[in-house]
Protein backbone atom coordinates (compact mmCIF):
# COMPACT_ATOMS: atom_id res chain seq x y z
CA UNK A 1 0.00 0.00 0.00
CA UNK A 2 2.92 2.32 0.72
CA UNK A 3 4.09 1.86 -2.88
CA UNK A 4 0.66 2.89 -4.18
CA UNK A 5 0.73 5.94 -1.90
CA UNK A 6 4.02 7.08 -3.44
CA UNK A 7 2.50 7.14 -6.89
CA UNK A 8 -0.58 8.99 -5.62
CA UNK A 9 1.64 11.57 -3.89
CA UNK A 10 2.95 12.66 -7.30
CA UNK A 11 -0.53 13.96 -8.12
CA UNK A 12 -1.49 15.14 -4.63
CA UNK A 13 -2.94 18.39 -5.99
CA UNK A 14 -5.39 16.58 -8.26
CA UNK A 15 -6.19 14.03 -5.55
CA UNK A 16 -6.91 16.81 -3.04
CA UNK A 17 -9.19 18.59 -5.53
CA UNK A 18 -11.04 15.32 -6.15
CA UNK A 19 -11.40 14.77 -2.40
CA UNK A 20 -12.86 18.25 -1.92
CA UNK A 21 -15.38 17.63 -4.73
CA UNK A 22 -16.24 14.26 -3.12
CA UNK A 23 -16.84 15.96 0.23
CA UNK A 24 -19.26 18.40 -1.40
CA UNK A 25 -21.16 15.50 -3.02
CA UNK A 26 -21.31 13.56 0.24
CA UNK A 27 -22.28 16.67 2.20
CA UNK A 28 -25.13 17.45 -0.19
CA UNK A 29 -26.27 13.83 -0.05
CA UNK A 30 -26.27 13.87 3.76
CA UNK A 31 -28.51 16.96 3.80
CA UNK A 32 -31.29 15.31 1.75
CA UNK A 33 -32.64 13.09 4.62
CA UNK A 34 -32.77 16.16 6.87
CA UNK A 35 -34.88 18.00 4.26
CA UNK A 36 -37.18 14.96 3.98
CA UNK A 37 -37.38 14.68 7.80
CA UNK A 38 -38.44 18.32 8.07
CA UNK A 39 -41.06 17.88 5.31
CA UNK A 40 -42.57 14.76 6.93
CA UNK A 41 -42.73 16.37 10.37
CA UNK A 42 -44.48 19.44 8.92
CA UNK A 43 -46.93 17.16 7.12
CA UNK A 44 -47.64 15.38 10.40
CA UNK A 45 -48.39 18.73 12.01
CA UNK A 46 -50.59 19.75 9.06
CA UNK A 47 -48.21 22.46 7.87
CA UNK A 48 -47.27 23.26 4.24
CA UNK A 49 -43.95 24.25 2.62
CA UNK A 50 -43.58 21.12 0.49
CA UNK A 51 -42.68 23.12 -2.63
CA UNK A 52 -39.78 24.68 -0.78
CA UNK A 53 -38.57 21.26 0.38
CA UNK A 54 -38.78 19.98 -3.20
CA UNK A 55 -36.75 22.96 -4.42
CA UNK A 56 -34.10 22.25 -1.78
CA UNK A 57 -33.83 18.62 -2.94
CA UNK A 58 -33.54 19.63 -6.62
CA UNK A 59 -30.86 22.20 -5.73
CA UNK A 60 -28.90 19.62 -3.78
CA UNK A 61 -29.20 17.19 -6.71
CA UNK A 62 -27.79 19.85 -9.06
CA UNK A 63 -24.84 20.39 -6.72
CA UNK A 64 -24.25 16.63 -6.58
CA UNK A 65 -24.32 16.42 -10.38
CA UNK A 66 -21.66 19.11 -10.87
CA UNK A 67 -19.28 17.96 -8.15
CA UNK A 68 -19.71 14.26 -8.96
CA UNK A 69 -18.41 15.06 -12.44
CA UNK A 70 -15.46 16.88 -10.87
CA UNK A 71 -14.43 14.06 -8.53
CA UNK A 72 -14.70 11.55 -11.35
CA UNK A 73 -12.59 13.79 -13.58
CA UNK A 74 -9.85 14.26 -11.00
CA UNK A 75 -9.81 10.77 -9.47
CA UNK A 76 -10.11 8.74 -12.69
CA UNK A 77 -7.95 11.23 -14.60
CA UNK A 78 -5.22 10.84 -11.99
CA UNK A 79 -5.45 7.05 -12.26
CA UNK A 80 -4.95 7.28 -16.03
CA UNK A 81 -1.94 9.57 -15.57
CA UNK A 82 -0.38 7.10 -13.13
CA UNK A 83 -1.09 4.30 -15.61
CA UNK A 84 0.66 6.30 -18.36
CA UNK A 85 3.65 7.13 -16.16
CA UNK A 86 4.06 3.59 -14.86
CA UNK A 87 3.79 2.04 -18.33
CA UNK A 88 6.31 4.56 -19.65
CA UNK A 89 8.70 3.82 -16.78
CA UNK A 90 8.37 0.08 -17.34
CA UNK A 91 8.91 0.39 -21.10
CA UNK A 92 11.95 2.64 -20.64
CA UNK A 93 13.38 0.11 -18.18
CA UNK A 94 12.82 -2.76 -20.61
CA UNK A 95 14.76 -0.86 -23.28
CA UNK A 96 17.75 -0.59 -20.95
CA UNK A 97 17.90 -4.26 -19.97
CA UNK A 98 20.53 -6.42 -21.62
CA UNK A 99 20.21 -9.33 -24.03
CA UNK A 100 20.85 -11.80 -21.19
CA UNK A 101 17.63 -10.70 -19.49
CA UNK A 102 15.56 -11.37 -22.61
CA UNK A 103 17.20 -14.76 -23.04
CA UNK A 104 15.78 -15.76 -19.65
CA UNK A 105 12.35 -14.05 -19.66
CA UNK A 106 9.24 -14.94 -21.61
CA UNK A 107 7.65 -12.25 -23.75
CA UNK A 108 4.15 -13.18 -22.55
CA UNK A 109 5.16 -12.49 -18.95
CA UNK A 110 6.45 -9.03 -19.87
CA UNK A 111 3.26 -8.32 -21.83
CA UNK A 112 1.18 -9.23 -18.77
CA UNK A 113 3.18 -6.72 -16.69
CA UNK A 114 2.55 -3.99 -19.27
CA UNK A 115 -1.19 -4.69 -19.56
CA UNK A 116 -2.99 -6.58 -16.80
CA UNK A 117 -0.74 -5.53 -13.92
CA UNK A 118 -0.71 -1.86 -14.85
CA UNK A 119 -4.50 -1.91 -15.31
CA UNK A 120 -4.87 -3.31 -11.77
CA UNK A 121 -2.65 -0.51 -10.41
CA UNK A 122 -4.73 2.08 -12.31
CA UNK A 123 -7.98 0.74 -10.83
CA UNK A 124 -6.50 0.80 -7.33
CA UNK A 125 -5.35 4.42 -7.73
CA UNK A 126 -8.73 5.48 -9.14
CA UNK A 127 -11.77 3.66 -7.82
CA UNK A 128 -9.74 2.05 -5.03
CA UNK A 129 -8.81 5.40 -3.48
CA UNK A 130 -12.30 6.76 -4.10
CA UNK A 131 -14.02 3.86 -2.37
CA UNK A 132 -11.70 4.25 0.63
CA UNK A 133 -12.10 8.06 0.87
CA UNK A 134 -15.90 8.04 0.54
CA UNK A 135 -16.60 5.87 3.63
CA UNK A 136 -14.03 7.77 5.72
CA UNK A 137 -16.28 10.83 5.46
CA UNK A 138 -19.72 9.28 5.07
CA UNK A 139 -19.57 6.80 7.96
CA UNK A 140 -18.59 9.18 10.81
CA UNK A 141 -20.88 12.01 9.64
CA UNK A 142 -23.88 9.71 9.09
CA UNK A 143 -23.26 8.07 12.47
CA UNK A 144 -22.97 11.50 14.09
CA UNK A 145 -26.34 12.59 12.70
CA UNK A 146 -27.90 9.26 13.74
CA UNK A 147 -26.57 9.76 17.29
CA UNK A 148 -28.22 13.18 17.46
CA UNK A 149 -31.54 11.59 16.47
CA UNK A 150 -31.40 8.67 18.94
CA UNK A 151 -28.12 7.46 20.53
CA UNK A 152 -29.52 4.16 21.87
CA UNK A 153 -31.15 3.25 18.55
CA UNK A 154 -27.85 4.03 16.77
CA UNK A 155 -25.89 1.70 19.03
CA UNK A 156 -28.37 -1.14 18.48
CA UNK A 157 -28.48 -0.63 14.68
CA UNK A 158 -24.68 -0.71 14.17
CA UNK A 159 -24.02 -3.83 16.30
CA UNK A 160 -23.47 -6.05 13.18
CA UNK A 161 -21.04 -3.62 11.47
CA UNK A 162 -17.80 -4.23 13.50
CA UNK A 163 -18.07 -7.93 12.64
CA UNK A 164 -17.66 -6.96 8.98
CA UNK A 165 -14.39 -5.12 9.69
CA UNK A 166 -12.83 -8.28 11.16
CA UNK A 167 -13.82 -10.30 8.10
CA UNK A 168 -12.37 -7.68 5.73
CA UNK A 169 -8.96 -7.70 7.44
CA UNK A 170 -8.64 -11.44 6.93
CA UNK A 171 -10.12 -11.43 3.44
CA UNK A 172 -7.69 -8.73 2.23
CA UNK A 173 -4.60 -10.88 2.81
CA UNK A 174 -6.15 -13.88 1.09
CA UNK A 175 -7.19 -11.75 -1.90
CA UNK A 176 -3.63 -10.38 -2.22
CA UNK A 177 -2.04 -13.84 -2.48
CA UNK A 178 -4.71 -15.28 -4.76
CA UNK A 179 -4.56 -12.33 -7.14
CA UNK A 180 -0.77 -12.69 -7.45
CA UNK A 181 -1.34 -16.34 -8.44
CA UNK A 182 -3.93 -15.22 -11.02
CA UNK A 183 -1.52 -12.70 -12.57
CA UNK A 184 1.31 -15.23 -12.82
CA UNK A 185 -0.95 -17.74 -14.57
CA UNK A 186 -2.28 -14.98 -16.85
CA UNK A 187 1.33 -14.36 -17.90
CA UNK A 188 1.66 -18.03 -18.84
CA UNK A 189 -1.51 -17.85 -20.97
CA UNK A 190 -0.23 -14.71 -22.73
CA UNK A 191 3.05 -16.44 -23.52
CA UNK A 192 1.26 -19.53 -24.90
CA UNK A 193 -0.83 -17.39 -27.25
CA UNK A 194 2.12 -15.26 -28.38
CA UNK A 195 4.40 -18.23 -28.96
CA UNK A 196 1.90 -20.32 -30.90
CA UNK A 197 0.68 -17.41 -33.03
CA UNK A 198 4.29 -16.46 -33.86
CA UNK A 199 5.08 -20.08 -34.68
CA UNK A 200 1.80 -20.92 -36.42
CA UNK A 201 3.58 -22.09 -39.57
CA UNK A 202 5.62 -24.62 -37.60
CA UNK A 203 2.49 -25.77 -35.77
CA UNK A 204 0.69 -26.37 -39.06
CA UNK A 205 3.72 -27.94 -40.76
CA UNK A 206 3.98 -30.58 -38.04
CA UNK A 207 0.17 -31.01 -37.79
CA UNK A 208 0.23 -30.09 -34.09
CA UNK A 209 -2.94 -28.00 -33.95
CA UNK A 210 -4.63 -30.48 -31.59
CA UNK A 211 -1.53 -30.87 -29.40
CA UNK A 212 -0.99 -27.14 -28.95
CA UNK A 213 -4.71 -26.70 -28.37
CA UNK A 214 -4.63 -29.30 -25.58
CA UNK A 215 -1.60 -27.63 -24.05
CA UNK A 216 -3.27 -24.22 -24.21
CA UNK A 217 -6.48 -25.56 -22.69
CA UNK A 218 -4.53 -26.93 -19.72
CA UNK A 219 -2.94 -23.53 -19.07
CA UNK A 220 -6.29 -21.80 -19.62
CA UNK A 221 -7.96 -24.20 -17.16
CA UNK A 222 -5.27 -23.37 -14.61
CA UNK A 223 -6.07 -19.66 -15.02
CA UNK A 224 -9.78 -20.46 -14.66
CA UNK A 225 -9.13 -22.40 -11.44
CA UNK A 226 -7.02 -19.57 -9.98
CA UNK A 227 -9.70 -17.03 -10.92
CA UNK A 228 -12.43 -19.16 -9.38
CA UNK A 229 -10.41 -19.40 -6.16
CA UNK A 230 -10.32 -15.60 -6.14
CA UNK A 231 -14.00 -15.34 -7.07
CA UNK A 232 -14.99 -17.62 -4.18
CA UNK A 233 -13.29 -15.47 -1.58
CA UNK A 234 -14.43 -12.20 -3.18
CA UNK A 235 -17.93 -13.57 -3.66
CA UNK A 236 -18.38 -13.74 0.13
CA UNK A 237 -18.00 -9.97 0.50
CA UNK A 238 -21.30 -8.75 -0.93
CA UNK A 239 -23.54 -11.45 0.56
CA UNK A 240 -21.93 -10.86 3.96
CA UNK A 241 -22.44 -7.12 3.70
CA UNK A 242 -26.06 -7.60 2.58
CA UNK A 243 -26.67 -9.95 5.52
CA UNK A 244 -25.23 -7.53 8.06
CA UNK A 245 -27.07 -4.58 6.47
CA UNK A 246 -30.31 -6.57 6.63
CA UNK A 247 -29.67 -7.32 10.30
CA UNK A 248 -29.17 -3.61 10.98
CA UNK A 249 -32.39 -2.74 9.15
CA UNK A 250 -34.31 -5.43 11.05
CA UNK A 251 -33.06 -3.98 14.36
CA UNK A 252 -34.17 -0.50 13.24
CA UNK A 253 -37.69 -1.67 12.29
CA UNK A 254 -38.12 -3.57 15.53
CA UNK A 255 -36.72 -1.10 18.05
CA UNK A 256 -37.23 2.10 16.04
CA UNK A 257 -40.85 1.21 15.25
CA UNK A 258 -41.61 0.81 18.96
CA UNK A 259 -39.95 4.16 19.72
CA UNK A 260 -42.09 5.93 17.08
CA UNK A 261 -45.24 4.35 18.53
CA UNK A 262 -44.11 5.31 22.01
CA UNK A 263 -43.47 8.89 20.92
CA UNK A 264 -39.74 8.84 21.72
CA UNK A 265 -38.90 9.92 18.15
CA UNK A 266 -41.02 11.44 15.39
CA UNK A 267 -41.95 9.74 12.13
CA UNK A 268 -39.65 12.17 10.31
CA UNK A 269 -36.76 11.17 12.63
CA UNK A 270 -37.46 7.49 11.93
CA UNK A 271 -37.47 8.02 8.11
CA UNK A 272 -34.27 10.14 8.24
CA UNK A 273 -32.62 7.57 10.54
CA UNK A 274 -33.50 4.71 8.16
CA UNK A 275 -32.08 6.67 5.22
CA UNK A 276 -28.82 7.31 7.05
CA UNK A 277 -28.62 3.65 7.99
CA UNK A 278 -29.10 2.71 4.33
CA UNK A 279 -26.41 5.25 3.43
CA UNK A 280 -24.02 3.29 5.63
CA UNK A 281 -24.65 0.15 3.53
CA UNK A 282 -22.90 1.56 0.43
CA UNK A 283 -19.77 2.74 2.32
CA UNK A 284 -19.52 -0.71 3.93
CA UNK A 285 -19.91 -2.36 0.52
CA UNK A 286 -17.39 0.06 -0.98
CA UNK A 287 -14.92 -0.77 1.79
CA UNK A 288 -15.03 -4.39 0.70
CA UNK A 289 -14.62 -3.39 -2.92
CA UNK A 290 -11.78 -1.03 -1.98
CA UNK A 291 -9.95 -3.78 -0.12
CA UNK A 292 -10.25 -5.97 -3.21
CA UNK A 293 -9.03 -3.25 -5.60
CA UNK A 294 -6.20 -2.08 -3.36
CA UNK A 295 -4.97 -5.62 -2.69
CA UNK A 296 -5.04 -6.38 -6.42
CA UNK A 297 -3.24 -3.12 -7.21
CA UNK A 298 -0.68 -3.73 -4.49
CA UNK A 299 -0.02 -7.28 -5.73
CA UNK A 300 0.40 -6.06 -9.33
CA UNK A 301 2.63 -3.17 -8.33
CA UNK A 302 4.81 -5.58 -6.36
CA UNK A 303 5.23 -7.69 -9.51
CA UNK A 304 6.12 -4.61 -11.56
CA UNK A 305 8.54 -3.36 -8.90
CA UNK A 306 10.35 -6.70 -8.86
CA UNK A 307 10.92 -6.22 -12.59
CA UNK A 308 11.97 -2.58 -12.19
CA UNK A 309 14.45 -3.63 -9.49
CA UNK A 310 16.46 -5.67 -12.01
CA UNK A 311 19.53 -3.59 -12.77
CA UNK A 312 20.73 -3.37 -16.39
CA UNK A 313 23.91 -5.40 -16.81
CA UNK A 314 25.34 -3.14 -19.53
CA UNK A 315 25.47 0.55 -18.62
CA UNK A 316 27.54 3.68 -19.25
CA UNK A 317 30.22 4.86 -16.87
CA UNK A 318 29.47 8.10 -15.06
CA UNK A 319 32.18 9.80 -17.17
CA UNK A 320 32.57 7.89 -20.45
CA UNK A 321 35.65 8.53 -22.54
CA UNK A 322 35.46 10.06 -26.05
CA UNK A 323 35.92 7.92 -29.16
CA UNK A 324 39.28 8.53 -30.85
CA UNK A 325 39.21 6.33 -33.96
CA UNK A 326 37.98 3.01 -35.28
CA UNK A 327 41.06 0.80 -34.95
CA UNK A 328 39.86 -2.40 -33.28
CA UNK A 329 42.05 -4.41 -30.93
CA UNK A 330 41.14 -7.64 -29.17
CA UNK A 331 43.60 -8.72 -26.50
CA UNK A 332 43.53 -12.16 -24.89
CA UNK A 333 39.72 -12.31 -25.06
CA UNK A 334 38.10 -15.22 -23.24
CA UNK A 335 34.33 -15.08 -22.88
CA UNK A 336 31.67 -17.39 -21.45
CA UNK A 337 27.92 -16.92 -21.48
CA UNK A 338 26.54 -16.95 -17.94
CA UNK A 339 24.24 -19.83 -17.06
CA UNK A 340 21.34 -19.92 -14.63
CA UNK A 341 23.44 -20.20 -11.45
CA UNK A 342 25.74 -17.33 -12.42
CA UNK A 343 28.83 -19.38 -13.28
CA UNK A 344 30.25 -19.63 -16.77
CA UNK A 345 29.79 -22.45 -19.21
CA UNK A 346 32.57 -23.73 -21.49
CA UNK A 347 34.12 -20.55 -23.01
CA UNK A 348 32.56 -19.48 -26.30
CA UNK A 349 35.83 -17.68 -27.10
CA UNK A 350 39.25 -18.41 -25.68
CA UNK A 351 42.50 -16.44 -25.96
CA UNK A 352 41.47 -14.32 -28.97
CA UNK A 353 44.04 -11.76 -30.13
CA UNK A 354 43.21 -9.58 -33.14
CA UNK A 355 44.07 -6.18 -34.57
CA UNK A 356 41.82 -4.67 -37.25
CA UNK A 357 43.37 -1.53 -38.64
CA UNK A 358 41.16 1.43 -39.45
CA UNK A 359 39.78 1.17 -42.97
CA UNK A 360 40.51 -2.56 -43.40
CA UNK A 361 38.28 -5.59 -43.84
CA UNK A 362 38.55 -8.67 -41.62
CA UNK A 363 36.91 -11.89 -42.75
CA UNK A 364 35.85 -14.38 -40.06
CA UNK A 365 34.98 -17.98 -40.96
CA UNK A 366 34.58 -21.26 -39.15
CA UNK A 367 32.25 -24.16 -38.59
CA UNK A 368 28.91 -23.74 -36.81
CA UNK A 369 29.41 -23.04 -33.10
CA UNK A 370 32.97 -21.80 -33.53
CA UNK A 371 32.19 -18.46 -31.78
CA UNK A 372 31.87 -16.14 -34.79
CA UNK A 373 28.59 -14.48 -33.73
CA UNK A 374 29.80 -14.18 -30.14
CA UNK A 375 32.78 -12.16 -31.36
CA UNK A 376 30.49 -9.90 -33.39
CA UNK A 377 28.18 -9.26 -30.41
CA UNK A 378 30.97 -8.31 -28.01
CA UNK A 379 32.17 -5.31 -30.03
CA UNK A 380 28.94 -3.23 -29.77
CA UNK A 381 28.43 -4.61 -26.22
CA UNK A 382 25.34 -6.66 -26.89
CA UNK A 383 27.14 -8.73 -24.28
CA UNK A 384 29.90 -7.20 -22.19
CA UNK A 385 33.44 -8.44 -22.86
CA UNK A 386 35.88 -8.70 -19.93
CA UNK A 387 37.47 -5.36 -19.08
CA UNK A 388 40.51 -4.52 -21.17
CA UNK A 389 39.94 -7.17 -23.84
CA UNK A 390 38.18 -5.17 -26.59
CA UNK A 391 39.27 -1.66 -27.51
CA UNK A 392 38.32 0.70 -30.32
CA UNK A 393 40.48 3.72 -31.13
CA UNK A 394 42.67 2.74 -28.17
CA UNK A 395 39.77 2.98 -25.67
CA UNK A 396 38.11 0.03 -23.95
CA UNK A 397 34.59 -0.37 -25.34
CA UNK A 398 33.27 -0.53 -21.76
CA UNK A 399 34.59 2.98 -21.13
CA UNK A 400 32.78 4.48 -24.13
CA UNK A 401 29.24 5.82 -24.19
CA UNK A 402 26.86 3.14 -25.47
CA UNK A 403 25.16 5.70 -27.70
CA UNK A 404 28.47 6.81 -29.25
CA UNK A 405 29.82 3.26 -29.59
CA UNK A 406 26.72 1.81 -31.21
CA UNK A 407 26.16 4.99 -33.22
CA UNK A 408 29.30 4.36 -35.30
CA UNK A 409 28.54 0.65 -35.87
CA UNK A 410 26.33 -0.75 -38.60
CA UNK A 411 25.38 -4.24 -37.42
CA UNK A 412 23.64 -6.79 -39.65
CA UNK A 413 22.72 -10.08 -37.94
CA UNK A 414 22.24 -13.39 -39.69
CA UNK A 415 18.59 -13.51 -38.65
CA UNK A 416 17.42 -9.90 -39.08
CA UNK A 417 14.33 -8.55 -37.35
CA UNK A 418 11.92 -6.48 -39.43
CA UNK A 419 9.06 -4.49 -37.95
CA UNK A 420 5.50 -4.89 -39.22
CA UNK A 421 5.61 -1.60 -41.14
CA UNK A 422 6.61 -0.57 -44.66
CA UNK A 423 9.88 -1.49 -46.37
CA UNK A 424 10.85 2.17 -46.42
CA UNK A 425 10.24 2.54 -42.67
CA UNK A 426 12.27 -0.59 -41.97
CA UNK A 427 15.24 0.65 -43.99
CA UNK A 428 15.02 4.10 -42.37
CA UNK A 429 14.57 2.70 -38.84
CA UNK A 430 17.94 3.98 -37.62
CA UNK A 431 17.59 7.30 -39.47
CA UNK A 432 13.87 8.23 -39.60
CA UNK A 433 14.60 11.62 -41.18
CA UNK A 434 16.29 10.03 -44.22
CA UNK A 435 15.00 11.17 -47.61
CA UNK A 436 13.52 8.75 -50.12
CA UNK A 437 16.61 9.12 -52.33
CA UNK A 438 18.86 8.09 -49.44
CA UNK A 439 16.67 5.07 -48.71
CA UNK A 440 16.68 4.07 -52.37
CA UNK A 441 20.47 4.43 -52.60
CA UNK A 442 20.93 2.11 -49.61
CA UNK A 443 18.52 -0.41 -51.17
CA UNK A 444 20.44 -0.35 -54.45
CA UNK A 445 23.73 -1.00 -52.66
CA UNK A 446 22.10 -3.93 -50.84
CA UNK A 447 20.83 -5.34 -54.14
CA UNK A 448 17.16 -5.24 -53.14
CA UNK A 449 15.88 -2.14 -55.02
CA UNK A 450 14.68 -3.95 -58.15
CA UNK A 451 12.71 -6.50 -56.14
CA UNK A 452 11.12 -3.77 -54.03
CA UNK A 453 9.91 -1.91 -57.11
CA UNK A 454 8.31 -5.12 -58.37
CA UNK A 455 5.91 -5.06 -55.39
CA UNK A 456 2.55 -3.35 -56.15
CA UNK A 457 3.20 -0.67 -53.51
CA UNK A 458 6.97 -0.54 -53.87
CA UNK A 459 8.69 0.92 -50.83
CA UNK A 460 5.31 1.39 -49.14
CA UNK A 461 4.70 -2.37 -49.02
CA UNK A 462 3.83 -3.61 -45.51
CA UNK A 463 6.15 -6.50 -44.69
CA UNK A 464 4.01 -8.04 -41.94
CA UNK A 465 5.12 -9.34 -38.55
CA UNK A 466 8.88 -9.97 -38.53
CA UNK A 467 8.87 -9.42 -42.32
CA UNK A 468 6.76 -12.50 -43.01
CA UNK A 469 5.81 -11.35 -46.53
CA UNK A 470 9.47 -11.30 -47.64
CA UNK A 471 11.76 -14.22 -48.37
CA UNK A 472 14.75 -14.90 -46.12
CA UNK A 473 17.17 -13.37 -48.62
CA UNK A 474 15.00 -10.28 -49.08
CA UNK A 475 14.81 -9.73 -45.32
CA UNK A 476 18.59 -9.99 -45.06
CA UNK A 477 19.14 -7.43 -47.80
CA UNK A 478 16.61 -5.00 -46.29
CA UNK A 479 18.59 -5.33 -43.05
CA UNK A 480 21.83 -4.62 -44.95
CA UNK A 481 20.23 -1.50 -46.49
CA UNK A 482 19.15 -0.41 -42.99
CA UNK A 483 22.77 -0.60 -41.79
CA UNK A 484 24.22 1.10 -44.89
CA UNK A 485 21.82 4.05 -44.58
CA UNK A 486 23.52 5.01 -41.31
CA UNK A 487 26.82 5.53 -43.16
CA UNK A 488 28.64 3.85 -40.24
CA UNK A 489 32.38 4.03 -39.58
CA UNK A 490 32.43 0.37 -38.51
CA UNK A 491 30.47 -2.41 -40.23
CA UNK A 492 29.82 -5.83 -38.71
CA UNK A 493 28.17 -8.35 -41.04
CA UNK A 494 27.21 -11.57 -39.26
CA UNK A 495 26.64 -13.86 -42.26
CA UNK A 496 23.93 -11.53 -43.65
CA UNK A 497 23.80 -13.23 -47.07
CA UNK A 498 23.34 -16.83 -45.90
CA UNK A 499 19.82 -16.95 -47.41
CA UNK A 500 20.87 -15.33 -50.70
CA UNK A 501 21.82 -17.40 -53.76
CA UNK A 502 25.46 -17.32 -54.89
CA UNK A 503 24.78 -15.16 -57.97
CA UNK A 504 22.90 -12.51 -56.00
CA UNK A 505 25.54 -12.66 -53.24
CA UNK A 506 28.29 -11.89 -55.74
CA UNK A 507 26.29 -8.92 -57.07
CA UNK A 508 25.71 -7.50 -53.56
CA UNK A 509 29.35 -7.98 -52.51
CA UNK A 510 30.55 -6.20 -55.66
CA UNK A 511 28.31 -3.24 -54.71
CA UNK A 512 29.60 -3.21 -51.15
CA UNK A 513 33.34 -3.30 -51.88
CA UNK A 514 33.34 0.38 -52.83
CA UNK A 515 31.17 1.21 -49.78
CA UNK A 516 33.60 -0.67 -47.51
CA UNK A 517 36.51 1.52 -48.63
CA UNK A 518 37.83 3.58 -45.71
CA UNK A 519 35.63 1.79 -43.16
CA UNK A 520 36.60 -0.76 -40.54
CA UNK A 521 34.70 -3.92 -41.46
CA UNK A 522 34.19 -7.38 -40.00
CA UNK A 523 32.52 -9.82 -42.39
CA UNK A 524 31.45 -13.17 -40.91
CA UNK A 525 30.39 -15.79 -43.42
CA UNK A 526 29.96 -19.49 -44.04
CA UNK A 527 30.51 -19.10 -47.79
CA UNK A 528 34.16 -18.24 -48.34
CA UNK A 529 33.32 -16.30 -51.48
CA UNK A 530 31.98 -13.57 -49.18
CA UNK A 531 35.35 -13.05 -47.44
CA UNK A 532 37.95 -14.06 -50.02
CA UNK A 533 38.68 -10.41 -50.95
CA UNK A 534 39.18 -9.33 -47.31
CA UNK A 535 42.47 -7.79 -46.24
CA UNK A 536 42.81 -10.56 -43.69
CA UNK A 537 40.85 -13.70 -42.79
CA UNK A 538 40.79 -15.59 -39.49
CA UNK A 539 39.45 -19.10 -39.00
CA UNK A 540 37.75 -19.90 -35.68
CA UNK A 541 37.39 -23.40 -34.30
CA UNK A 542 35.97 -24.17 -30.86
CA UNK A 543 36.34 -20.55 -29.81
CA UNK A 544 39.98 -20.17 -30.84
CA UNK A 545 41.79 -18.68 -33.83
CA UNK A 546 43.41 -21.64 -35.59
CA UNK A 547 44.36 -20.00 -38.91
CA UNK A 548 45.00 -16.45 -40.07
CA UNK A 549 46.07 -14.84 -43.35
CA UNK A 550 44.88 -13.78 -46.79
CA UNK A 551 42.75 -16.03 -48.98
CA UNK A 552 45.75 -17.26 -50.96
CA UNK A 553 47.81 -17.87 -47.82
CA UNK A 554 45.03 -19.88 -46.17
CA UNK A 555 44.54 -21.99 -49.29
CA UNK A 556 48.24 -22.90 -49.17
CA UNK A 557 48.06 -23.97 -45.49
CA UNK A 558 45.99 -27.02 -46.34
CA UNK A 559 43.98 -26.61 -43.12
CA UNK A 560 40.33 -25.99 -42.21
CA UNK A 561 39.98 -23.05 -44.62
CA UNK A 562 41.40 -25.09 -47.51
CA UNK A 563 39.08 -27.99 -46.71
CA UNK A 564 36.00 -25.76 -46.61
CA UNK A 565 37.08 -24.04 -49.85
CA UNK A 566 37.44 -27.34 -51.72
CA UNK A 567 34.05 -28.58 -50.47
CA UNK A 568 32.29 -25.36 -51.51
CA UNK A 569 33.98 -25.31 -54.91
CA UNK A 570 32.93 -28.93 -55.53
CA UNK A 571 29.37 -28.07 -54.49
CA UNK A 572 29.36 -25.10 -56.84
CA UNK A 573 30.57 -27.20 -59.77
CA UNK A 574 27.77 -29.70 -59.10
CA UNK A 575 25.18 -26.91 -59.00
CA UNK A 576 26.49 -25.39 -62.24
CA UNK A 577 25.93 -28.61 -64.18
Amino acid sequence: MIQLARWLWRYRGRILTGLLALLVVDGAGLLVPLVIKDAIDRLARGEGGLARSGLYIVSLAAIVMVFRFLWRYFFIGTARRIERDLRGKLYHHLLRLSATFYNERKTGDLMAHATNDIDAVSRACGFGVLTIADPLFMIPVALGIMLTIDPRLTLYAIIPLPILTLFMLGFGKVIHHRFEAVQETFSAVMEKVRENVAGIRVVKSFVQEEGTNRDFNQTSQSLFDKNMALVRIWGLFHPLIELLSGMSLAILLWIGGHRVIGGSISLGDFVAFSQYLMMLAWPMISLGWAVNLLQRGSASLSRINRLLAIAPEITDLSNPKPLRGTRLEINDLTFSYPNGNGSGEVPALSGINLTIEEGTILGVVGLTGAGKSTLAHLIPRVFDPPLGTVTIGGTDVRELSLRELRGIIGFVPQDPFLFSSTIRENIAFGLPEATFDEVERAARLAGIHDEITDFPKGYDTIVGERGVSLSGGQKQRVAIARALLLDPKVLIFDDPLSAVDAEREEFVLANLREFFRGRTCIVIAHRLSAVMHSDRIVVLDKGQIVESGTHDELISFNGIYNRIWRLQQAERRVNDR
